[in-house]
């Protein structure tokens, strides 16, 4: 019997503890919650010799690698300026335990977060990392809004360090809705490694919602940029501007986002980068947009897939190994290839759908308003299927029937390059004739392909043509 009153006694002593602990979990505008916690702590370990759950909690809690932004007095209604709090929420983040260390030089913080608690926080200053280095860090849960007087070149959030080599890597921003109050950008990546913004809302911006400079593996996924939120047909298209996402760097990757209104969804300055499952919508061509824009000349190093260009297309600045496949372009969306040294290399536009209103629009178009096309090498457009639109491709086949000498099958309204066939398959069947006719390829010019007979005979030429050329040259 005394031992089961004693097993009675120390099960309730564990029920009151975690009941008192609960009372006290968020803290009071005033602090008193803390201070009840650390009396009533107190008491227990005086009348018992025990230390209940919530004293334990006290003694770590300083080496905790979790920071709750409202515990610095960040103001989570968003009425007050939060970015003193934030701003050390952040560099006690960075003061962490160090767990190992990730590339060289930057000490693994052991998953340190920054917790937003689920408040809206205005910042009158861009909220930079420290310039210690760290890595192994997320920052979530809650919202960002820019204060009136926010620098109009600032991001909200800035990954920037002082230092050329990276200071940051394996930094997660993640479920987060950053409104730039139409002053600035939302998010600047500047020189980091291995950074993850996922699941992230962000608009109101007049420069950038995401800026990528240098650094290395970037990784955009399954979030919504816009300048102005809405979800199309906004009578304010005309008038949108900035860029939604800026990429100056190598190997990154943006999957699954939705541009909704931006001057260019998609900017891309640089090499191996992949854009999967990205929906742009965010300014119509017709209004002066563009979804992607890839300016990376004479050597681009890009892959767009699974993309739906909405009513804006594809711009690529003398594309050198480029592949665009698996997308949909609609409203007479199109891909134009810009010269500027008249370079265009490795381009595969293959398996795309193309939808548009019937007013004549090709799907595929050349600016060579710089200089003409003078390189064209390994380019395959092919196996496009076009409803509304023009076809242009850089294979072609025709058959003509004719009773005569002469056969001249005109290719110049569906190949892409003017004045550009270096291969050529023909075939003659002669049907009925007593005698089978000679018969020679007697031109090829202006994408026109004519077969010549020495005898008059009745007919069906076919031919095949295929603009792709290893090292050529127009």
């Amino acid at each position: 019997m005394v031992g089961r009153n004693a097993l009675l006694l120390g099960f309730l002593h564990v029920i009151l503890v975690i009941i008192q602990y609960a009372e006290s979990s968020y803290p009071y505008p005033d602090g008193t919650g803390n201070r009840d916690l650390s009396i009533k702590a107190s008491h227990f370990l005086r009348s018992n010799g025990v230390p209940p759950i919530n004293a334990l909690a006290a003694l770590t809690g300083r080496r905790s690698r979790i920071h709750h932004v409202t515990d610095y007095g960040a103001d989570p209604t968003g009425r007050s300026d939060s970015t003193d709090a934030l701003e050390q929420a952040i560099v006690d983040a960075f003061t962490s335990p160090v767990d190992g260390h990730l590339n060289e030089g930057v000490p693994n913080l052991g998953g340190s977060e920054v917790h937003l608690d689920g408040g809206t926080y205005m910042i009158s200053r861009p909220l930079r990392l420290s310039d210690i280095s760290g890595g192994n860090i997320m920052i979530h849960g809650g919202s960002l809004r820019a204060s009136d007087d926010f620098s109009g070149n600032g991001h909200l959030i800035e990954l920037r360090s002082s230092s050329s080599s990276p200071l940051y890597e394996y930094i997660t921003l993640k479920e987060l809705m950053l409104d730039s109050n139409f002053r600035g950008g939302g998010i600047a990546i500047i020189n980091s490694i291995r950074t993850t913004v996922d699941n992230c809302y962000i608009s109101h911006f007049t420069t950038t919602g995401i800026s990528i400079q240098d650094g290395h593996e970037t990784y955009i996924r399954n979030s919504f940029i816009g300048q102005h939120i809405n979800i199309g047909g906004d009578d304010r298209e005309k008038d949108f501007s900035g860029i939604g996402i800026n990429i100056t760097g190598n190997d990154n990757a943006v999957t699954d986002v939705v541009i909704f209104s931006a001057s260019i969804g998609v900017m891309v300055q640089g090499q191996a980068n992949m854009l999967t499952g990205i929906h742009c919508y965010n300014k119509a061509t017709a209004l002066g947009g563009t979804g992607i824009y890839i300016r990376a000349p004479g050597l681009t190093q890009t892959r767009v897939v699974n993309c739906y260009l909405d009513f804006t297309g594809i711009v690529a600045e003398d594309p050198v190994q480029l592949h665009v496949t698996g997308s949909f372009f609609l409203g007479n969306a199109f891909i134009l290839l810009k010269s500027v040294k008249g370079v265009a290399s490795g381009v595969n536009i293959v398996d795309n759908m193309f939808a548009g209103d019937y007013t004549g629009v090709p799907i595929v178009q050349l600016d060579q308003s710089n200089a003409p096309f003078k390189t064209v090498d390994q380019v395959v457009i092919d196996r496009n299927n076009v409803r509304g639109m023009v076809l242009r491709s850089t294979v072609a086949r025709g058959s003509l029937w004719k009773n005569g000498t002469t056969w001249t099958l005109d290719f110049s309204k569906v190949l892409l390059f003017p004045n550009l066939i270096p291969h050529v398959h023909y075939a003659l069947h002669a049907g009925s004739a007593s005698s089978f006719p000679r018969h020679i390829l007697r031109s090829v010019s202006r994408n026109r392909v004519t077969v010549q007979t020495d005898v008059v005979v009745s007919a069906t030429v076919h031919v095949s043509v295929d603009q792709t050329t290893v090292g050529g040259h127009i």
